[in-house]
């Protein structure tokens, strides 16, 4: 049976998440270039990159990009997004990457981390993660914040766009959070039309991990937490009120 994320990840996905706009991958990277202290021309592993928004911003910043990601959809719209080619893309699975770097900085942004069952196979994709950085290279780790995420959680929200109906469906249960995701090509709100013939159906499943477990996997994976930012504009983070949890540091 397939796992969520190599289901979820498909043409739908563009559809959902179509919002996100490449202005604010270049304000995103414009501080994590800050944060890492990168140098000009420094190689960036862009781990689970999507649609490739924050490789492009990177790679327009003056940096050597490489993208990796499961998905062979999201890889198309990112490689029809470089026509020059200035960005390597690899479909790889996070936890065995086809790399041997080394890079000067690894990010993994957007929660694309915590998509296993079993924290072995996230501390895989740690390991990972160091095996490929230089020495005193960093990491960046954009997750969600677990508290304020519990605390903020919309059950319920619809949509129509492109003449679709989107209901997004979230919970927080046994340590996930989960998203249950229907679109409909046909059934517009106030329309009285709201069967669900030809609905595909998606579920996201993200694994909540405090910061204090998120140290202790990264120190397994032989990694070290140097700092926390709470947002892409916020130097501090704080458990109960940061909308994310940003973490940042190096091999030990």
């Amino acid at each position: 049976m397939s796992e969520w994320y190599e289901l979820s990840f498909g043409e739908d996905y563009l559809l959902v998440y179509k919002h996100r706009d490449a202005q604010g991958a270049k304000h995103e990277v414009q501080r994590m270039i800050r944060w890492l202290e990168l140098p000009p021309g420094a190689r960036v592993l862009d781990l689970c990159c999507g649609m490739g928004r924050h490789s492009m911003a990177l790679t327009e910043a003056g940096y050597i990009v490489t993208g990796v990601d499961l998905s062979e959809v999201l890889l198309r719209e990112a490689r029809q997004g470089d026509p020059e080619g200035k960005v390597d893309w690899y479909q790889a699975d996070m936890r065995e990457l086809p790399l041997t770097g080394p890079f000067d900085a690894v990010v993994n942004l957007f929660t694309s981390f915590g998509y296993f069952k079993h924290d072995a196979e996230q501390i895989r994709v740690l390991r990972e993660v160091r095996r490929l950085l230089k020495p005193e290279a960093k990491f960046i780790i954009d997750y969600l914040n677990p508290d304020y995420t519990s605390a903020h959680l919309v059950p319920y929200s619809e949509r129509v766009d492109d003449g679709r109906r989107i209901i997004e469906q979230r919970r927080i249960e046994d340590g996930y959070v989960i998203k249950n995701i229907t679109i409909t090509d046909n059934g517009i709100p106030g329309q009285g039309n709201k069967q669900d013939h030809g609905a595909r159906k998606y579920m996201e499943r993200i694994k909540l991990y405090s910061l204090e477990e998120f140290k202790r996997m990264l120190d397994e994976a032989g990694l070290v937490l140097d700092k926390v930012h709470g947002d892409y504009d916020e130097e501090n983070y704080h458990p109960q009120n940061s909308r994310r949890m940003i973490l940042i540091g190096g091999r030990k």
